[in-house]
């Protein structure tokens, strides 16, 4: 017997049809005799319906009646879902984040899960009973209010329950059926990866690609939560139960220690975002603290920057630093230099939402060098100019104009020896 938790997205419970195929394979773990907790996202385009009313109803709003508003699609999900299961004979009960409860801090819209108290869901689980729970929410304690954690919350909301409830895999279900080399939309001889580090998974999820939540990943490697990445397209009969202390079946991916790898590429992934935007900073005085004038303000306004590249001009006096943001805070990230401007002393700004990221990712990088010379060779010889560069030890990235992403992932996909045989 195992403790299996199991989380849906929202194209696997679109509709009715798929919550009942959804029913089916959590039925193929119930028939092994395993104890299940499922996690279910809003049906596919609820949750930004829900969003959409909200701001219709006012831009600014409460962010505590936002949470109290988006947090319903889960609700009707999950209740559901326990429909479906007590029709099939499975007993089940659906479970809200306040009622198990899952506590988080005060950051409505993005908020942090803090503690999950789950022996009464524990204790349910071992009767027998299918717990279907809300995912993306919990409760704000002090003012006993519901939160939502964020857009991808229920990876997140998963993979602590899993941990909390000492689960033997928290498996992801979502319409792709695992992770792969890169985006088969652009590389159709992209590869699925049976197994990816926790490390590879964090880089290759904060770096563009959408198969989980940055926060799960982090999470799960804290915590070495087997995470698996499966497609709740397939059929449920086709896959194998659950088996404690098992060889797990070869399907999806598992997302584990780098030590569980048997063999490890040089690079295991190329990853790409779109969302990025530039912004460039003309003829700044070349002096200690204009670094802090200019990073210091943007932190106070949440603002993440990634990518930071100065360039000295001839004399050394003045210099131009070109830096990236999330495209979505490009209009903000104007604004706030604009009111820094007497405290910066720049001619004038630059920006541009029309470059992508690419980034070449593996944790043989590690102890294997020239990655990073083949990888600028092969983009040169594409004629694709490199607009600014940022290192890990296990990532390398770099910015580009958009125009060319797609031949640049093509290119590096192949150079790497990614590509199917």
């Amino acid at each position: 017997m195992a403790i299996v938790v199991m989380k849906f997205g929202g194209t696997s419970v679109a509709d009715i049809g798929r919550i009942r195929s959804v029913a089916r394979h959590v039925k193929r773990e119930i028939d092994a005799k395993n104890q299940v907790a499922v996690v279910v996202s809003a049906m596919a385009g609820h949750t930004n319906q829900l969003v959409a009313w909200v701001r219709e109803a006012s831009l600014i709003h409460d962010a505590r009646e936002y949470d109290a508003v988006v947090a319903s699609g889960e609700q009707i999900t999950a209740g559901l879902l326990a429909i479906v299961l007590q029709s099939m004979g499975i007993p089940a009960r659906s479970w809200q984040g306040w009622q198990i409860p899952i506590l988080t801090d005060a950051a409505h819209g993005a908020a942090r899960i803090v503690d999950i108290k789950a022996d009464e869901l524990k204790a349910r689980l071992a009767q027998g009973e299918v717990a279907v729970v809300t995912g993306f929410q919990g409760l704000e304690p002090k003012r006993n209010r519901i939160s939502t954690l964020g857009r991808g919350g229920s990876d997140t909301s998963a993979v602590a329950l899993a941990i909390a409830l000492g689960a033997d895999v928290c498996d992801i279900y979502t319409d792709v059926d695992g992770v792969y080399t890169t985006d088969p939309r652009i590389v159709p001889s992209a590869r699925r990866l049976p197994r990816i580090s926790y490390e590879e998974m964090l880089e290759m999820a904060s770096l563009g690609s959408k198969v989980l939540q940055t926060r799960s990943v982090e999470l799960a490697m804290v915590h070495r939560m087997r995470t698996r990445v499966l497609s709740s397209f397939t059929d449920p009969e086709a896959l194998q139960p659950v088996r404690s202390g098992s060889e797990w079946q070869n399907i999806g991916t598992i997302v584990c220690d780098e030590e569980e790898i048997v063999e490890s590429q040089v690079v295991s992934g190329i990853a790409y975002a779109k969302d990025e935007a530039k912004v460039t900073i003309m003829n700044v005085a070349d002096k200690p603290g204009v670094a802090a004038a200019i990073f210091g303000p943007l932190a106070e306004a949440n603002i993440n920057v990634d990518m930071i590249v100065q360039n000295l001009s001839a004399d050394g006096k003045y210099t131009d630093v070109t830096f990236t943001v999330n495209a979505s805070d490009l209009p903000k990230t104007l604004e706030v230099l604009k009111n820094a401007r007497e405290q910066i002393g720049y001619s004038e700004i630059k920006s541009s939402a029309d470059v992508v990221k690419v980034s070449v990712i593996g944790v043989g990088m590690r102890s294997h060098a020239g990655v990073a010379a083949k990888m600028f060779k092969a983009l040169a010889e594409k004629g694709i100019n490199i607009l600014a560069i940022t290192t890990s030890e296990i990532k390398i990235s770099v910015l580009i104009d958009a125009a060319y992403a797609e031949l640049a992932v093509r290119t590096l996909h192949t150079l790497f020896g990614l590509d199917k045989d």
